[in-house]
C-alpha cells in the first residue's frame, strides 16, 4: 500500500472480511476489520514508504500486523472533544483489542493487536 493511496484502507478492510469470512465470527471479524482501518490509516498517514498487513489466525486468537518502514514508536494519545476524529486511532486499539504492541525493527515498526474469539 503506497503513501498515498488511502483507498488502500478499504481495499485491506475488504481482504481481512473475505479471509475471515469462514475462519472467524462475525462480531470480533468486524472489530478486527475496524482496528485494522485505523492501523493501516496511521502507516499511511504517517510515513512516507507504505504498509505491509500480515494476518494470522488459530483456534483462539486473530493477530493482525501492520509493518511500515519509518523508524520511531507511535505516541499514546487520549483524543479530546475538540479533536474532531484526529488521534482515535490507537485509542481504539487500546480500548478495543484484547492485546495490542508494537515492536521496533532495523528498518520500521510494526503494531499489531490481538482479538480473542472462537471460530464459527
Amino acid at each position: 500500500m503506497a503513501h498515498t493511496d488511502l483507498a488502500a484502507v478499504g481495499e485491506a478492510r475488504c481482504a481481512l472480511r473475505e479471509f475471515l469470512r469462514y475462519r472467524w465470527k462475525e462480531e470480533p471479524a468486524q472489530v478486527a476489520e475496524l482496528l485494522l482501518s485505523e492501523l493501516v490509516t496511521n502507516a499511511l498517514i504517517h510515513t512516507r514508504y507504505g504498509a505491509v498487513v500480515t494476518v494470522s489466525v488459530d483456534p483462539a486468537k486473530l493477530r493482525v500486523e501492520v509493518r511500515d518502514f519509518v523508524s520511531g514508536l507511535p505516541l499514546s494519545y487520549v483524543p479530546n472533544a475538540d479533536d474532531g476524529t484526529h488521534g482515535r486511532g490507537l485509542f481504539l486499539v487500546q480500548s478495543l483489542a484484547d492485546a495490542w504492541g508494537v515492536a521496533a525493527h532495523a528498518l520500521g515498526k510494526v503494531v499489531w493487536f490481538e482479538l480473542d474469539g472462537e471460530r464459527p
